[in-house]
């Protein structure tokens, strides 16, 4: 299976998407497949998790809570979707506008001052484009309270890989505290208590950051949108203090490796930090902090393949790929998983 990372190119066979939650296939959420990539590739179950690392190694986790962040609205008298994709420090907030098939709406339809009707009688007032040259994201005000009407007409926003409507749950992670995604950080999603507790047990230990993601669905060749991010200071000290000690620090998702990256100093050092992170992750901006990634598996074209080949490099990430096309691993967030090791 050719697996070209230089041009995020592999082709995925449309029976790879996971279409529904592991619990749908008879699994508990613990029970997915999760392929180990390093010096060798393994292939386990995610429970074993704990077997795969070693005491001293530090697993950071991201305690973002995910938004029901998709509601119905109409533009023009079009049925559509409005995401809700993050907020802004004046209460205005960045949004995305979907038509039912969940494709954008042509660039010359949405411009600033379109009223997009949602729920309840609400609007949202397109203004501008949030980043330059953006075609899907706008800085939008809403003439609502956009989590109390996210509480009572929203749904957690899906892609047509799932054909069903899955409630939030669904969702929802075992470290999620802090709502603010507007997509399940879905790395997370294999954990349950019960392996968190094999960790601590076996010497591993876990700490919190906090990153909320935005809507995970570029054009072509645009990079990762700002998003949200916090390092506490007892988290800092933690990866410090591990990667002190020959202990190896494992980010699960890359909304982890994200918010550490984006706290560490040249030398890898990482610090309290909060606010907004555009830090984009690659060949030419390497891991400094991140020894290891949870991850789940990802579309051909997506950005984040760049961030995996910046923790673990070209050639593990290129072999773990093909050897989950060969052997039928799950895309997605309701897919397997894969624990990939810094070369």
């Amino acid at each position: 299976m050719t697996v070209l990372l230089s041009e995020r190119s592999f082709v995925l066979p449309p029976e790879l998407n996971a279409s529904a939650p592991p619990e749908a296939r008879g699994l508990a959420r613990d029970e997915v497949r999760l392929l180990v990539a390093g010096d060798r590739l393994t292939h386990a179950v995610f429970r074993e998790l704990p077997g795969q690392l070693r005491p001293g190694d530090l697993v950071v986790v991201n305690n973002s809570a995910t938004l029901p962040a998709a509601v119905d609205a109409s533009v023009d008298g079009v049925a559509a979707a409005l995401h809700f994709s993050t907020w802004l420090e004046d209460g205005r907030w960045v949004v995305e506008v979907r038509a039912p098939e969940r494709t954008p709406f042509a660039a010359g339809k949405l411009h600033g001052g379109t009223v997009i009707r949602l729920p309840g009688g609400a609007s949202a007032t397109l203004r501008e484009p949030w980043l330059p040259g953006a075609k899907r994201l706008w800085i939008a005000d809403i003439d609502t309270d956009p989590r109390a009407l996210m509480a009572a007409y929203g749904r957690p926003v899906t892609y047509s890989y799932v054909p069903q409507q899955w409630s939030v749950d669904y969702y929802h992670t075992v470290f999620g505290r802090i709502p603010g995604s507007a997509e399940m950080p879905s790395a997370a999603r294999p954990f349950t208590q019960r392996l968190v507790l094999d960790l601590i047990t076996s010497g591993v230990a876990v700490a919190p950051v906090t990153l909320h993601t935005g809507v995970s669905s570029p054009e072509a060749g645009e990079p990762p949108s700002p998003e949200r991010f916090a390092v506490p200071a007892a988290t800092a000290r933690l990866v410090n203090d591990t990667r002190a000690a020959g202990g190896r620090v494992i980010a699960v998702g890359t909304t982890v490796t994200r918010a550490l990256e984006s706290a560490a100093d040249p030398a890898g050092y990482v610090e309290t930090s909060s606010g907004w992170t555009d830090l984009v992750l690659g060949e030419h901006r390497p891991a400094r902090v991140v020894d290891g990634l949870i991850t789940g598996w990802h579309a051909p074209g997506a950005s984040h393949l760049d961030l995996l080949v910046a923790v673990a490099g070209t050639a593990t990430v290129g072999a773990a790929y093909a050897a989950a096309l060969e052997t039928g691993y799950l895309w997605h967030e309701f897919g397997d998983s894969a624990l990939l090791f810094r070369a």
